[in-house]
């Protein structure tokens, strides 16, 4: 029987690469300019050094203070963290003190002079090398110069970080989701053939 056929659409140009980390970025190099600001433009772009970038509106409060501090620290969140998530993408760090109105406490990292936010499992510090003005936003590229990471979701036999168990949040097209079930790693779809070669030449 045929496959029926698939019918697809032609939309504008647009931002359509779903699904994106939900993160919570935390800024300022002193209390009394702490901020954090929820982004989902943000990804891995360079493994050895590690870099990392996040995009930002020139417009947003916390532009100023990523600009002026060149460094900031990544904080992925959970389906616990879902609220305040949200809270601190819609308000602004110039009428809220978001870390006060969320209840989240702010940490000291180990390398940048910026918060971590103690309740997420994965604290990335970051540190801007490069500022590429795109258009609506602006992309600060980054060094990873440090990552701390939650004892509590280290696997005890493998010493491995099971982010599984952390439940991380994700971001589709306006709404937030959590992971679900792993159905694979990487490199498992050809595991089974390589198994089966090795097996064939003994």
């Amino acid at each position: 029987m045929a496959k029926s056929q698939i019918m697809k659409q032609n939309w504008k140009p647009g931002t359509m690469i779903y699904p994106l980390p939900a993160v919570m970025i935390s800024c300022g190099s002193a209390p009394d300019e702490y901020n954090i600001i929820t982004l989902s433009w943000v990804g891995t772009i360079c493994s050895d050094p590690p870099m990392c970038y996040i995009s930002v509106r020139p417009s947003r409060h916390s532009y100023e203070i990523l600009k002026r501090n060149m460094e900031f620290v990544i904080n992925l969140t959970t389906e616990e963290l879902a609220h305040a998530t949200d809270w601190c993408g819609v308000r602004s760090g110039k009428d809220y003190d978001k870390f006060s109105k969320m209840k989240l406490t702010p940490g000291k990292a180990s390398v940048v002079n910026a918060p971590t936010i103690e309740e997420s499992p994965i604290c990335i510090e970051c540190r801007v090398k490069e500022i590429i003005p795109l258009g609506s936003h602006d992309m600060f590229i980054s060094e990873v110069v440090n990552v701390q990471a939650d004892e509590q979701f280290f696997d005890p036999k493998t010493g491995r970080f099971d982010m599984q168990q952390a439940q991380l949040l994700a971001y589709s097209h306006g709404h937030y989701y959590g992971l679900g079930k792993k159905i694979g790693k990487f490199g498992w779809s050809v595991q089974g053939k390589k198994a089966r070669k090795q097996k064939s030449k003994l």
